[in-house]
């Protein structure tokens, strides 16, 4: 019986960690790929396309104000600055006319790339928010985390306590 019930407390954090997964995967195709796509595009409508696409999404969710973080606010972790920063991107591109001169279409969409990716020494990244794919519920999943941990705690101690017994 221990065994069993050893097994089924370690689960919960098989489950959350798998829920979190999905969540950043969804992210990464509804947000990340769309800001990577927008920062690579050639011309001002595919960047406006793409950016358009991810700010109504973002507003959709709800994610444009507060921070990732749970104890302390810190820069990286500012959402409305984020969000802010894509918004006025995303007018600068829709600001572009006729008379645009190409010299200046190529120097805004340079401004775009600069905005959007980050080089790093990993390589080029999207700047966005530390944990931003679990924003806003991130106290939640912070909580859940505590509590599937203590669940795991919980049950290899009745997996080892089975296996003493033996």
């Amino acid at each position: 019986m221990k065994l069993f019930f050893g097994i089924i407390l370690c689960l919960p954090i098989i489950a959350l960690l798998l829920v979190q997964l999905i969540i950043g995967i969804n992210w990464g195709i509804d947000v990340t790929d769309r800001l990577k796509r927008a920062a690579v595009a050639n011309t001002i409508e595919l960047a406006t396309q793409e950016l358009q696409a991810v700010i109504s999404y973002l507003e959709k969710e709800g994610i444009t104000l507060g921070y990732t973080s749970v104890l302390y606010n810190t820069p990286d972790e500012d959402v409305g600055y984020w969000y802010q920063n894509l918004k006025g991107s995303l007018e600068e591109l829709q600001k572009v006319s006729s008379q645009t001169t190409q010299l200046e279409r190529t120097n805004i969409l340079m401004k775009l790339r600069e905005t959007i990716l980050d080089d790093e020494a990993e390589g080029t990244k999207v700047t966005q928010p530390v944990g931003i794919c679990l924003f806003p519920k991130n106290v939640q999943y912070m909580w859940l985390g505590y509590l599937t941990l203590l669940l795991l705690i919980i049950g290899v101690v009745l997996i080892v306590w089975w296996v003493a017994d033996r």
